[in-house]
């Protein structure tokens, strides 16, 4: 059987190929999707492996200019942070990946796709999603889902057989990507402890200040002080650059797809300038109204993408209201960044709805204002709650409760 490996390099796809290939006798194409992260040695590493452990060739799919236009330009569009903090990372990665990949085998008349999703990861579940709807009658082979070894047995067995193990097979698992890199395992295995300063990888040892700029056009970041660059190089650029600095490192705790509570490191510096930057440029341009159904829909956004559901219908309605929220969304923004914490000093656009009006908050209202509007204002405003509490005071007339009573239902003197 001819079959499609989605390989990473890392310990259970390394143990996929030789079982696969060696054990199970089937032709091995193994794929790996480059969505950012890999350096020139990383991927010269990750292709000899592939081929010393049974495969019968390796490809690499450069997915990172694609990654950009079908998902990444919505995130940053939608301010997405998965509860608040965590800018999906990596994981925003997989849908695509699962439609790339299952393209490729469709199109070179593979008879299976095989992935290294774990039993106890959100992955799977990406990947399933995704291979259901772009490719319903393409078999699926997830063997260390179906058998779960241990990553323990995985090194011995591949040790028993005289084949190399992966680097990276420590107490950590490291994944890195265009949009930022995650850390799993060890202290992130509870809710509390800390992960110690040698466990990050692109912010470990960072430090110093530093100020630059961003310019977006129509939401889209284009230059960094004032350098014209194409998304992809300005986001490596900004995770060099950021990463080297010690801004973008967090810790996200939250649901996983399967329902369990799940904790991560991640380190995400691009992603944190940029999404700074946007946020502010917006405040700026912006109508209060388009901004409150932004975050409404970026918050669902991100929770559909992070299910691995990019290809539900419902994203294409919502990347087209973000597409036209956009239309303002041009002007450079201005941060400071000190001891890896980032600050938007200041935002400017052709478009500010700042300087198109002729009123100074604090200062002098519009010329078209009316002085006692905002005496009226006040009262219409107010007027629900004025008759909440004449309500109120009628059921503590009654015997009910005062309506200065506080919340624990003490009446106050």
């Amino acid at each position: 059987m001819r079959v499609l490996l989605a390989y990473s390099g890392g310990l259970d796809t390394s143990f996929l190929v030789a079982l696969l290939a060696r054990e199970q006798g089937h032709e091995v194409t193994a794929v790996t999707v480059d969505c950012g992260g890999f350096s020139p040695a990383e991927r010269a590493d990750i292709a000899r492996r592939a081929l010393e452990l049974g495969a019968a060739r390796h490809e690499f799919l450069d997915a990172r200019s694609a990654l950009f236009d079908s998902v990444l330009r919505w995130l940053v569009a939608g301010n997405v942070r998965r509860g608040g903090v965590y800018p999906l990372c990596v994981g925003a990665e997989r849908a695509l990946s699962a439609e790339l990949l299952a393209e490729y085998a469709v199109e070179g008349g593979y008879d299976a796709l095989a992935h290294g999703c774990t039993a106890a990861g959100n992955d799977q579940v990406r990947f399933e999603a995704t291979l259901a709807v772009v490719a319903p009658d393409l078999e699926v082979l997830a063997p260390v889902r179906d058998l779960a070894p241990s990553r323990e047995e995985q090194v011995a067995w591949l040790a028993e057989r005289g084949l190399a193990v992966p680097g990276k097979t420590g107490r950590y698992s490291v994944n890195a990507g265009l949009w930022g890199l995650t850390i799993g395992g060890g202290e992130t295995l509870n809710s509390h402890e800390p992960l110690p300063e040698a466990a990050w990888v692109w912010t470990r040892g960072g430090g110093g200040e530093a100020r630059l700029s961003i310019t977006f056009e129509r939401g889209v970041p284009t230059a960094v002080d004032g350098v014209e660059l194409d998304p992809v190089e300005l986001i490596e650029t900004l995770n060099r650059t950021g990463g080297a600095l010690g801004c973008g490192r967090g810790y996200h705790l939250g649901d996983t797809v399967l329902g369990i509570k799940g904790r991560i490191g991640f380190e995400a510096p691009a992603a944190t300038l940029l999404l700074d930057a946007h946020r502010e440029l917006e405040k700026l341009v912006l109508t209060e109204e388009q901004r409150a159904w932004k975050d409404q829909l970026g918050e669902g956004y991100g929770r559909r993408l992070h299910q691995g559901l990019l290809h539900d219908p419902v994203m294409r309605d919502m990347e087209a209201f973000f597409a036209s929220s956009q239309e303002a969304v041009s002007g450079r923004a201005h941060l400071a960044v000190r001891g890896g914490t980032v600050l938007v000093e200041g935002v400017e656009s052709p478009y500010s709805l700042l300087a198109a009006s002729d009123a100074r908050y604090g200062e002098r209202p519009s010329v078209h204002s009316n002085p006692a509007g905002a005496a009226y204002l006040g009262r219409i405003l107010a007027e629900p709650a004025r008759l909440a509490r004449r309500a109120a005071g009628s059921r503590g007339a009654g015997g009910g409760r005062s309506p200065k009573a506080d919340s624990v239902g003490a009446a106050t003197p």
